[in-house]
């Protein structure tokens, strides 16, 4: 009689853990993709929470609101990266409106605004003002 001493796995066998991997990480990709934005998403919105706090405290002992390469000094560079008068943060560059306001213009109020500037998905953009009130530009909100 013949006897098949071989052992292992078939090729139909591997084929399909093949095909089911393939299906998890199609599945999973992009949740773990959403994830990672709605993490950078969060930190920049407790980024604007921390220099709306941090104009308060400027504008009390400066009688003007600052700008954010003076708030990113004062905060020890933890806003970012400051290029210009911007600062970069991962994905997210943080701006003034108008981009260098006048002394006179920081002393009754201030728009500072961050957008991710990754061009592979959905644009975000998140703004402060003197008011404190934070609020998502992009994508419109319905």
């Amino acid at each position: 009689m013949f006897k098949n001493s071989e052992k292992g796995f078939s090729l139909i066998e591997l084929l399909l853990v093949v095909v089911i991997v393939g299906i998890i990480a199609a599945l999973a990709v992009p949740a773990l993709r959403r994830a990672a934005r709605a993490a950078e998403n969060g930190t920049t919105f407790a980024a604007l929470r921390t220099i709306n706090s941090t104009q308060v405290g400027f504008y009390s002992q400066n009688s003007r609101f600052g700008r954010l390469p003076e708030l990113n000094q004062i905060l020890g560079t933890s806003l970012g990266t400051t290029v210009g008068d911007r600062v970069v943060k991962g994905q997210y560059v943080f701006e003034m409106t108008p981009v260098t306001p006048t002394d006179e213009e920081l002393r009754t109020e201030y728009t500072i605004t961050a957008t991710r500037t990754a061009t592979d998905d959905v644009v975000y953009s998140y703004e402060v003002t003197q008011s404190g009130r934070i609020r998502q530009i992009l994508p419109f909100a319905d």
